[in-house]
């Protein structure tokens, strides 16, 4: 036990309102997400290829006609990757672990608004042992409404070590040894350079982005390397902790150290294949953490819902699943634009508009602090 004392936080917070909608939805009616998510179950969909080949069959197609040969062709190959797809799954994450909500005790930190939240709504109307732990103060007599009946909501400053280990006992007595570790906590963004961004902004975002993290693991990891049933470790991280976006110094800073703290805790666990991680690392979300940035191209970086992400999440955590969620489509290439030679990544940077839409949302919002 740390020797450090908790903090017993007096400050008063509003109670947690429904995660904001996008801020001009018809702008995110058509993105390319929308479009491969159109192919991906048609065109791209190896069951669809199928079909038209046994449309071909049907009408007693020659297998020398090259209609039937590129569509056997086309079947064949999507059906290969679709096969690769799941070996390389299961190669990298091994088996999933059977996860049974009867048993499993679910902890998220940052659950107090925006994806946090919509999470412990999510297993509390299936019935789950939820437990939230988050800085702000939410009135005891709405918490029900807030998160749904039986959560156990501690308010706690998940970067104090000590907080961390009196909630631990907490939720061990009240709801019984957690399993699935959810890590949500995150500070807002300042949007200053790296020149005007005061020190101690600096470090409170790298206190409640990545050291936060550290002790969360360290306090909570224990106990599920010593479940049978093993359990999940989930890391809510950014696109950005690798593209490092002008004017986000600390939280671009935070995040790249919380990926790679994630990367670290799975290859020192990997030899246990009852316990899985899962590391989501997300573009632009509609929370209050970025409410005053737009976007700089909607098209191609479409601002997520939040609702998008939880439902991959959670889809992955109750399959027993391990391995890497990106969304939306370009944060699955960040890692192919690390190896691009240097001036191609300027002008992309340049084009993406990524270094300019801070400076600029500052300025339409009217932000000063």
């Amino acid at each position: 036990m740390s020797s450090s004392t908790p903090q017993f936080l007096k400050t008063t917070a509003k109670i947690p309102h429904s995660t904001p909608g996008p801020t001009n939805p018809h702008t995110n009616l058509l993105t390319i997400d929308t479009l491969i998510s159109i192919l991906s179950k048609s065109l791209l969909n190896p069951f669809i290829a199928w079909i038209f080949v046994l449309c071909l069959r049907a009408q007693v197609t020659p297998s020398t006609d090259p209609a039937w040969i590129i569509a056997v062709s086309y079947a064949t190959a999507l059906t290969v990757l679709f096969i690769a797809r799941i070996i390389n799954q299961r190669a990298a994450h091994g088996v999933p672990r059977t996860v049974d909500f009867e048993h499993e005790v679910v902890v998220i930190t940052g659950g107090a608004s925006g994806l946090g939240l919509l999470i412990a709504q999510m297993y509390s109307m299936r019935g789950a042992s939820v437990a939230v732990l988050d800085i702000k103060v939410v009135p005891e007599n709405s918490r029900d409404e807030v998160f749904g009946e039986g959560v156990l909501y501690i308010t706690c400053d998940v970067a104090d070590r000590g907080a961390l280990e009196l909630a631990r006992e907490r939720i061990l007595q009240e709801l019984g040894t957690p399993t699935i570790v959810i890590n949500c906590a995150a500070a807002r963004i300042n949007g200053l350079s790296l020149l005007d961004l005061p020190a101690d902004a600096f470090e409170k975002t790298i206190r409640t982005n990545l050291l936060a993290a550290f002790h969360l693991y360290q306090v909570f990891l224990p106990g599920i390397i010593a479940a049978e049933s093993g359990g999940t470790l989930v890391t809510v991280s950014s696109v950005l902790g690798q593209l490092s976006a002008a004017g986000l110094s600390d939280y671009a800073a935070s995040k790249a150290g919380l990926s790679a703290l994630h990367r670290t805790i799975e290859a020192e666990i990997r030899g246990n294949p009852l316990i899985k991680t899962l590391l989501v690392e997300v573009g632009q979300m509609s929370t209050p953490l970025f409410d005053w940035v737009r976007a700089p191209n909607h098209f191609f970086a479409p601002v997520l819902e939040p609702v998008e992400v939880a439902r991959d999440m959670v889809a992955a955590i109750d399959s027993g699943r391990g391995g890497v969620i990106r969304l939306p489509i370009y944060a699955k290439l960040v890692n192919w634009y690390a190896v691009l030679p240097a001036t191609v990544q300027r002008v992309a940077r340049y084009l993406s508009g990524i270094d300019a839409a801070v400076t600029q949302s500052r300025q339409t919002s009217g932000k000063t602090d």
